[in-house]
């Protein structure tokens, strides 16, 4: 408890003031509050479910095949290793495969100095005919 010394304006005895100190209050009341916190166990929203393991049936299905398309720097597309010379043999080709069942994958490798605009020609013509298993690869190079 502390103690306030004042003077009063009209006589001259001085006059006391006790006041409580609230801040060891304070003090005290925050660090209990942070170990209840601390002691409160984490309140986790799930459900225990026990689910029955299914066994699925064996694949005997034959991973699809796989197409390789490399951009070169100046446009030039590789379809597996051998040149395509223009655009409609591309969409040709990207026809015919889009309609094979499976339908292959396509891995596309761009050339680190290759401009954009041929990346995004061959991905336009390849989603417009119907291609779907399309990845990029050697996107570590661009790091």
């Amino acid at each position: 408890m502390g103690m306030n010394v004042g003077s009063s304006g009209s006589s001259g005895d001085p006059q006391e003031m006790v006041d409580i100190n609230t801040t060891p209050l304070i003090d005290v009341m925050l660090v209990l509050l942070i170990m209840l916190i601390i002691t409160i166990p984490v309140q986790t929203h799930a459900v225990k479910l026990d689910m029955p393991t299914a066994n699925p049936p064996p694949s005997d299905a034959a991973p699809p095949p796989v197409v390789e398309l490399e951009i070169d720097f100046d446009g030039t597309i590789l379809w597996n290793g051998n040149v395509v010379p223009d655009r409609a043999t591309l969409e040709g080709q990207l026809l015919q495969a889009a309609h094979q069942d499976p339908q292959p994958e396509f891995h596309i490798r761009p050339n680190k100095l290759v401009e954009y605009k041929y990346v995004a020609a061959v991905l336009a013509s390849a989603q417009r005919l119907g291609v779907t298993n399309i990845g990029l690869v050697g996107n570590e190079q661009f790091m």
